[in-house]
């Protein structure tokens, strides 16, 4: 003889607790979107200016404006500069990859020193914003004023220094017709 077997279900929750169940999560996730009792830069809540130091063996660089410090991407604040596989060219016609030149200008500023960086904030892409020394020199600063970044609009110190990179004719305004389109449209 077959018996029938029976499969048990567990007994449905009482009705009177799913409204205030419901309820009291609705509260909580408004209380969340308010921000009532919560800090008030929840996420982000590391100090907006941090001191970063990296030693010469661990700074590597990722293009004319953009440093690896260890694990860590640092920009360099207040500057832009051509990136790696733009295409600018010489007085005599010839071309080359100016961001990769900008990036050589870099790598030599930081070469052979430890680095120390005074972040002060993130660009659009999440990336560490900073001003930093290596061996003694601004690298922001020296950068601009050998001419191979510009100035960003608002950065006084850097723009003073992008006006005498110009008028010396170094780095990049050395030939201003091969220069990118960025630069060349510059007042």
């Amino acid at each position: 003889m077959l018996t029938r077997r029976r499969i048990f279900r567990p007994a449905p929750a009482p009705r009177r607790w799913r409204g205030f169940a419901l309820g009291s999560s609705l509260a909580m996730l408004a209380l969340a979107m308010a921000g009532l009792g919560l800090p008030a830069n929840l996420f982000g809540s590391a100090p907006r200016e941090q001191d970063w130091v990296a030693s010469a063996d661990s700074v590597r660089v990722v293009d004319g404006d953009t440093l690896r410090l260890g694990e860590r991407t640092l920009r360099l604040a207040g500057l832009i500069s051509p990136p790696r596989g733009q295409t600018c060219t010489t007085p005599g016609g010839v071309g080359f990859d100016c961001g990769g030149a900008a990036a050589e200008a870099l790598a030599r500023l930081v070469q052979r020193s430890d680095i120390a960086c005074r972040v002060r904030g993130r660009d659009r892409f999440g990336r560490a914003l900073g001003v930093c020394e290596a061996g003694g020199v601004e690298t922001n600063t020296a950068l601009v004023a050998a001419g191979w970044a510009l100035a960003e609009s608002g950065a006084a110190g850097l723009q003073a220094a992008e006006a005498a990179a110009r008028s010396a004719g170094r780095g990049l305004w050395s030939h201003p017709a091969g220069a990118p389109e960025s630069w060349r449209a510059r007042p």
